[in-house]
């Protein structure tokens, strides 16, 4: 089996964005976790695009792509060669979505979520409606701020079909955000009561509705000077003795049936218990150390769907806590 291995950030899809450099270490972080995981089965072949900038070997064939020109000529061929494309990118302004359609036209296997899903997903606002509308747990969102209820005293923006903590701010004053927002203006900002608590993650296979929790991580995030930053997570850190991390998992993947394959989900664990910020269609940062945080590998998992949903299939494991970290850019 032939698999083509996609990264937006380092596979020639941010050739013009001055952002690349800051971004490329997570998406480099994601790309060999995976790349090293797929080429561990036997009989599985891995192709891959590269930005040309980047440096460093990797066990796949590689396409370099050095224009904004012949990206998706270069992205064609390498999926036309291919059985199956497993797609890593952001949902932001619908890349996601694109490259998933993308997939979909060229007759190719899809190793991720179903368009559907994907565009409900990369929407903070759509996400949490349909989240809501299923009884999951999950931090309202606001179109306009006059709109976040008066008692509500501490308010994040951020974009709604931002990733993590990009562009994320916390305000604890209305009349400094009403100012901010006037020399920020941007259709897509979102607004959303602060709730306090631990930063945390599921990682979850998902497949037809259903969903096996593989993990339960903390994240690192900070706030300084009212900006969100994630620093990194402590994979498989938070047990799940009493199964409510299992249990809302279930849940998620039963609210968007169109969820398949790996997919990440940030909550806060609030006074109330979890509540979910938003639903990742894609790999996330805690995949870089899922392998050795569980003692499977996650990418045949994947391959194995649905029948690794059931975790009775498994061979005996270990499990313990990885952290990984993220260097950012000065």
């Amino acid at each position: 089996m032939r698999i083509f291995v996609y990264e937006h950030i380092t596979g020639g899809g941010m050739l013009n964005n001055p952002k690349v450099a800051a971004l490329a270490p997570e998406g480099e972080m994601m790309l060999r976790a995976l790349v090293d995981d797929l080429t561990a089965i036997p009989g599985v072949e891995v192709t891959a695009l590269r930005d040309p900038r980047l440096t460093g070997d990797m066990p796949a064939t590689i396409h370099a792509v050095r224009t904004s020109e012949e990206f998706w000529p270069v992205f064609r061929r390498a999926a036309g060669q291919a059985d199956a494309v497993w797609p890593i990118a952001p949902e932001q302004d619908g890349i996601l979505a694109g490259i998933t359609r993308e997939v979909i036209r060229c007759n190719r296997t899809l190793l991720g979520c179903r368009p559907d899903a994907v565009e409900i997903a990369a929407s903070k606002r759509a996400a949490a409606e349909t989240l809501g509308r299923a009884g999951v747990p999950v931090i309202p969102v606001y179109a306009e701020e006059n709109g976040v209820p008066p008692e509500v005293k501490e308010i994040v923006v951020k974009p709604d079909d931002g990733a993590g903590c990009q562009d994320t701010r916390l305000f604890q004053d209305r009349d400094e955000l009403r100012n901010w927002l006037q020399a920020h203006p941007d259709p897509k900002w979102i607004f959303q009561p602060f709730v306090r608590g631990d930063s945390g993650s599921l990682s979850m296979l998902c497949c037809n509705g259903r969903a096996r929790l593989l993990a339960c991580n903390r994240q690192k995030v900070l706030i300084t000077g009212g900006a969100f930053r994630f620093d990194g997570v402590s994979v498989n850190a938070i047990p799940d003795s009493n199964g409510r991390y299992t249990e809302l998992a279930s849940r998620l993947a039963y609210a968007l049936p169109g969820l398949w394959g790996y997919c990440g989900v940030d909550f806060i664990e609030s006074f109330h218990g979890p509540v979910v910020v938003e639903v990742n269609p894609r790999l996330t940062t805690s995949y870089a150390g899922l392998h050795r945080a569980i003692g499977l590998n996650p990418a045949e998992l994947v391959l194995c769907l649905p029948g690794s949903l059931e975790s009775s299939n498994d061979p005996k494991r270990g499990s313990r806590t990885i952290d990984v970290e993220l260097i950012h850019a000065v």
